[in-house]
């Protein structure tokens, strides 16, 4: 199976910049969530709070990214 996608340019610049960098921002989404998790592991000098607080982005992000058809695997 071959998926073609056409974009007019310069008319639809923003959209084919979208579809070209995908992999770019599932990247950038990847690295936030393990800068999360570190943080949550292996931080010793950060509250509970700040950690509880930590803890809600990681999921917030990972909820955001269910809810939108995305996954890290």
């Amino acid at each position: 199976m071959k998926a073609t996608l056409e974009f007019n340019l310069p008319e639809d610049q923003h959209d084919f910049d979208l579809a070209v960098n995908g992999t770019k921002a599932q990247s950038a989404l990847w690295e936030m969530d393990q800068y999360l998790r570190n943080e949550l592991k292996y931080s010793d000098d950060r509250s509970f709070e700040d950690l509880k607080l930590l803890q809600e982005v990681r999921d917030q992000l990972r909820e955001i990214m269910f809810e939108n058809g995305l996954n890290f695997e």
